[in-house]
């Protein structure tokens, strides 16, 4: 029997690899080819001067193509890569950690006070960077204000977490409404709007490199830890029985969950359903073990909303937001969800 379970692992970790492999190539790609879309398109040849010109080639360039693809596309490409892989992994560790496949990374109400911040500071006039720091810490204060409230309850402090996190949720999208209704409809309001909807037309190297930082500690803390995450979906009893700390690794995860999510939304707004759908992906594919499917689903979201962003840019003469693009492409895919789960 043991050399029959050897060669089934065995057979395993070399599809898993190729899947990775799989997934690579399709990012690789995915990206190279959203040089090219959008609404001055870009040659391979082009993508490759433009790319060689800041390491000192002085060939036949065209400077239009530089400036396209140095302050436009390369920003807006990395930020769909890393905001990609960011939701899909915190959608993936909340899913796990609260032992829910519907449940998203916004359910402790990152969202929606990442849209608070970003509202009131444009409701004040300030400049984009602010928009972008009001956004990360008012989804910050969110998650910490729910973790604070639940650690006071005497109920599970999984469903204590949900019901803070709806709270709080309510709560800042009331601010979010109040602060749109006193807001100037001809300005104020639009610019409000447009953010809730979801886009990356805004983004600069600027602004992603202020993302990335959080991003990255996020994506290195779920990863580190990913295969405590098994044990978080086992029964509290049952996890503390295997002596597994279960609030330290979930303060962990919640924490590492909510830089990915707040930093994703103040660089891109809101764009939903990536952190729901993308983990069903991952699990089709290599399996419900965490310590294969936070990879996956790294790899998965990034090249998801890599292309997410090609159809919003390219569908229409004018630019869709993205986060309309995913919730077109999510809510069919939830109502899939739903179906199977009663029919199972």
């Amino acid at each position: 029997m043991q050399p029959i379970y050897r060669d089934e692992e065995a057979k395993l970790r070399r599809r898993y690899r190729i899947i990775l492999l799989v997934m690579l190539i399709g990012l690789i790609g995915s990206a190279l080819f959203s040089f090219w879309v959008g609404y001055y398109p870009l040659t391979p040849s082009q993508v490759v001067k433009a790319f060689l010109s800041r390491l000192g080639y002085q060939g036949d360039i065209i400077p239009q193509a530089v400036t396209i693809f140095w302050s436009i596309r390369l920003p807006r490409i990395l930020s769909a890569i890393f905001i990609g892989a960011s939701l899909s992994v915190a959608g993936s560790t909340y899913q796990g950690m609260f032992r829910n496949p519907l449940v998203s990374p916004d359910i402790l109400g990152v969202s929606s006070g990442a849209s608070l911040g970003a509202a009131f500071a444009i409701l004040n006039g300030s400049p984009n960077w602010l928009v972008q720091l009001s956004a990360f810490v008012g989804g910050i204060a969110a998650v910490a204000l729910s973790y604070i409230i639940s650690r006071k309850s005497r109920h599970s402090q999984t469903l204590s977490l949900v019901l803070t996190g709806s709270m709080v949720m309510a709560l800042c999208n009331a601010g979010v409404t109040m602060i749109k209704y006193v807001s100037d409809p001809n300005d104020v309001l639009q610019q409000i709007t447009f953010w809730l909807m979801g886009s990356l037309t805004k983004v600069t190297m600027e602004s992603f490199s202020w993302s990335v930082l959080p991003m990255l500690v996020g994506l290195g803390i779920i990863f580190l830890l990913r295969w405590r995450i098994n044990a978080l979906t086992l029964e509290e009893e049952e996890a503390k029985s295997l002596g597994i700390h279960i609030r330290r690794y979930r303060l962990a995860f919640i924490v590492a969950s909510t830089l990915l999510s707040a930093a994703s939304v103040c660089l891109g707004g809101l764009i939903g359903w990536v952190g729901l759908m993308v983990p069903h992906m991952g699990r089709a594919l290599v399996g419900p073990d965490y310590k294969r499917l936070i990879p996956a689903c790294a790899m998965l979201g990034a090249t998801y909303l890599v292309l997410m962003d090609d159809i919003a840019r390219s569908l229409l003469s004018l630019e869709l937001p993205i986060g309309v693009v995913t919730s077109i492409m999510g809510a069919p895919f939830f109502v899939y969800l739903i179906i199977k789960k009663k029919e199972d």
